[in-house]
């Protein structure tokens, strides 16, 4: 497939004309394309064109294991989106399939409530659920802005080009449902309200914490200077992004895998050493570390879009004794590095407690989904599901502090 540019109203122009006469260019690319790109000359066209060529070059399976989807690139006014195309892969992570998401992650977590009876209960309908999520091809979407990653950061756009990409892409796929994941009412404010008044549901994903750095409370200020110190009680130094060798990757792999796939969950992403050597030599993630007699014991790597960032590399040896303190380390390093920056953390979902306890609070997010026009069963699922996170999900993660 070439490069071809959508219009709108069908004309042979290849631009999209607004009803208020503002004019937006989308244009799509795909891995025979890919070369006819144009690059915006910027720090984020520099950060897609490192990442995204790559991943159209070599395909998904290349960077992440489970992940099988068709890859996109639609620029809208120049910029790149990445877009991924599924129609059921129910083995995916969670970050391209919806039902892995809402029915086998979500089965999983189920042991984060230490309530016997209630987890044999939302097990039960778990398990209905994700028998009806599948008989209607949950999994027929497209996903846009979808950077395969735990938490997907945002380019800047306007209310207009956010309703011609989605028009465009819905005009392109109008038996899939249209999803943009990783919205919330702080980082995402217009996007929030633009897909909102365009119709889109609002399906919960999960309690993310955000932090400022500069309005950390002086309790939790104290708090982190406590944690700080484990470094030198432990002898553990900082290993930067300048600091690494290719040998280091399979150390990296494995701490990653320790904590978020053995421990956490099959279902989350499963990066491949060519993910991690893409790092390493583009620095589509910044890395650091920490060692400790030449061992390397834990990893992070994050990434920033507009003053946010977020990590979605990190890991540590769980094998060695809690009492080391290797996440409370982490954590103190991540925060010291945003204050560095001047950057809001976006430290995604989980161990709630512990990031309220060092100035961190809560923000629900929600993946905008649009299924108007589809076929009524789907629409009936997503209703479905809308209803049961809104009545049952979100009152017990408050409830329970998640």
């Amino acid at each position: 497939m070439n490069a071809s540019r959508t219009t709108m109203d069908h004309r042979s122009d290849d631009r999209c004309a607004c009803s208020d006469e503002v004019s937006v260019d989308i244009r799509w690319y795909d891995r025979d394309s890919r070369h006819e790109i144009v690059w915006q000359d910027n720090e984020y066209g520099e950060y897609s064109r490192s990442y995204l060529l790559p991943l159209l070059e070599h395909g998904t399976l290349s960077m992440f294991a489970n992940v099988q989807t068709e890859l996109l690139i639609v620029t809208v006014d120049g910029i790149p989106l990445p877009v991924t195309v599924n129609d059921a892969q129910y083995d995916n992570s969670y970050v391209c399939s919806p039902y892995t998401h809402y029915a086998s992650y979500a089965r999983q977590e189920l042991s984060m409530l230490k309530k016997p009876w209630l987890e044999k209960g939302l097990s039960l309908l778990l398990r209905g659920l994700g028998t009806c999520l599948r008989a209607v091809h949950m999994n027929r979407v497209v996903q846009i802005n979808n950077w395969l990653l735990s938490t997907n950061l945002y380019p800047t756009l306007n209310q207009v080009q956010i309703e011609k990409v989605q028009q465009a892409v819905n005009e392109r796929y109008p038996r899939h449902v249209i999803i943009w994941r990783s919205l919330n009412e702080v980082t995402t404010p217009t996007l929030w309200h633009t897909l909102h008044n365009m119709g889109s549901r609002f399906i919960p994903s999960r309690q993310i914490y955000l932090l400022h750095p500069a309005t950390i409370p002086s309790k939790a200020r104290w708090i982190i200077k406590r944690d700080r110190k484990l470094m030198d009680t432990f002898h553990y130094t900082v290993v930067r992004p300048d600091e690494w060798n290719a040998d280091d990757i399979p150390r990296m792999l494995e701490l990653y895998q320790m904590l978020y796939i053995e421990k956490y969950s099959i279902h989350n992403p499963q990066f491949t050493t060519d993910f991690l050597q893409l790092a390493l030599e583009q620095g589509t993630l910044q890395l650091y570390g920490l060692r400790t007699e030449g061992r390397l014991d834990a990893i992070l790597g994050f990434f920033a879009r507009d003053g946010v960032m977020t990590t979605p590399l990190f890991g540590y040896d769980t094998l060695l004794p809690a009492e080391t303190g290797l996440y409370r380390m982490l954590s103190v390093l991540l925060i010291e590095l945003a204050t560095e920056r001047g950057d809001l953390l976006h430290e995604s979902s989980g161990v709630g407690q512990f990031k309220r306890n060092r100035g961190a609070y809560g923000a629900l997010e929600v993946s905008a989904v649009y299924d108007a026009g589809r076929a009524l069963p789907i629409r009936c699922c997503w209703w479905m599901l809308e209803q049961l996170l809104y009545r049952i999900g979100v009152p017990l993660i408050h409830k329970l502090k998640l």
